[in-house]
């Protein structure tokens, strides 16, 4: 049977994502802070619901029944209960002190004088451990601004390389959201994606690093202070990352790092039992707006492919596809320009996730590759937009900004990341193998 092709149809995504934009513009021209980030997500996607509910055909119980089994799709739980899980793990992880630890065994082991491409690597392993590049620009932000101004260092380089490794890790981390959404909507492996990601990334990374050493030098060599290290408090961080990459289950991996990471902070007194329990919760409670927000677009795009939406699209996107090459291209543009219209890269994967699933078993894309082409150009252009919350933490460590585009300018990391994926399009072989 023919499938349904009906333009319309996508009516309700977009205005989500129209109603997402406009009002992070508004703000943002009346000189709101974090501007896009003061509407919650899932309030525009519920009005998407509603037009959808409005303009589809089909009785109320019908309609209903479309969009409660798009939210209880099993893929979209999986991923909604991951998201708890690893929110608990950074919650009790960085109670216990974990951040701070890997923040101060850094800066002990990098060499003052580096100290621009030691913040990158300190903020890759942060975000790859945590899983979160705004908590990991927050936590590196203000220390990586005080070493540049003791050493006469560029204070916007020194910003723009903690972005620029918050972003490295975010995009490889196991417990990432955007890792999450991007294997789930493709039905991958974590560790699988990884690899490919992997191979992607390092060449950027090192370019990167190389760059900063080389122009990342500071006109004088201060005096960094001599922490006590606690190697103990960085074992959980290292615990979830091996597991992961192993291949063990990923409930087993986070549960395994929730438990470990409350036997260290209960041995070193960060936290009673109680109180653990309490930042666990604090953890879930964190990532319930992103959990919210997927089941409502689950639900959504169920309804939008049943109206024929999806085949529509996917439609008009073949007419320029010729192949696997251009398909890929194909994806990765969606994923960024969504990223510039919602200024969020988790739920730009979460828009794209369904469409790029359809392209990729059209035209041979390797799911692996579509998922790591998602959370690239998603993170990539999430880490370069001046609205992004990542851009705008961290310029706020500033004192006397002129701009963020002198940020933007030395994040180097980013479009050579771009170049990377970009060139990787055209030496992927034709298969199904990446």
């Amino acid at each position: 049977m023919e499938k349904r092709e009906n333009g319309a149809a996508l009516l309700p995504l977009a205005v989500f994502v129209v109603v997402y934009l406009a009002v992070g513009i508004v703000l943002q021209m009346k000189g709101t802070e974090m501007a896009f980030y003061q509407l919650s997500a899932p309030i525009p996607a519920l009005l998407g619901v509603i037009v959808a509910m409005i303009m589809f055909k089909g009785t109320l119980n019908e309609k209903m029944e479309t969009f409660l089994k798009g939210c209880g799709n099993q893929d979209i739980m999986i991923m909604c209960f991951i998201y708890l899980f690893a929110g608990a793990f950074t919650a009790v992880s960085k109670a216990m002190g974990g951040v701070d630890a890997v923040v101060h065994l850094g800066l002990t082991f990098i060499p003052p004088q580096f100290i621009a491409a030691g913040v990158f690597v300190i903020a890759a392993f942060i975000s790859i451990s945590t899983g979160t590049s705004v908590g990991t620009v927050a936590a590196v932000g203000p220390i990586a601004v005080g070493l540049a101004t003791a050493g006469g260092l560029n204070a916007p380089l020194v910003v723009a390389a903690t972005i620029g490794g918050s972003m490295f890790g975010d995009n490889l981390s196991m417990i990432s959201d955007t890792t999450i959404a991007a294997t789930r909507s493709q039905g991958v492996e974590m560790k699988d994606k990884f690899r490919c990601n992997f191979r992607i990334a390092l060449p950027a990374a090192i370019l990167t690093v190389l760059l900063l050493l080389v122009f990342g030098r500071p006109d004088t060599v201060p005096a960094v202070e001599h922490y006590k290290l606690e190697i103990v408090k960085v074992l959980p961080y290292i615990f979830v990352l091996v597991a992961a990459l192993v291949g063990i289950n990923v409930f087993l991996v986070l549960t395994g790092g929730i438990v470990f990471s409350t036997i260290v902070g209960l041995c070193y007194g960060s936290f009673n039992l109680l109180e653990a329990t309490q930042n666990i919760y604090n953890g879930f409670s964190g990532m319930f707006e992103i959990f919210l927000l997927s089941m409502i677009m689950g639900g959504l795009a169920a309804m939008v492919q049943k109206e024929g939406g999806i085949n529509w699209l996917i439609g008009r996107i073949r007419g320029v596809i010729k192949g696997r090459k251009s398909a890929e291209i194909g994806i990765a543009a969606m994923a960024s320009l969504t990223d510039l219209a919602t200024a969020n890269n988790t739920v730009s994967i979460i828009i794209n996730g369904e469409i790029a699933k359809d392209i990729s078993e059209e035209y041979g894309v390797d799911p692996k590759r579509t998922a790591s082409l998602l959370d690239i150009f998603t993170c990539i252009f999430q880490g370069l937009i001046p609205y992004g919350a990542q851009m705008l933490f961290a310029c706020a460590f500033i004192e006397n900004l002129d701009s963020p585009f002198s940020v933007i300018a030395r994040c180097w990391y980013l479009p050579l990341l771009a170049l990377c994926a970009i060139g990787s399009v055209f030496v992927v072989k034709d298969k199904k193998s990446a």
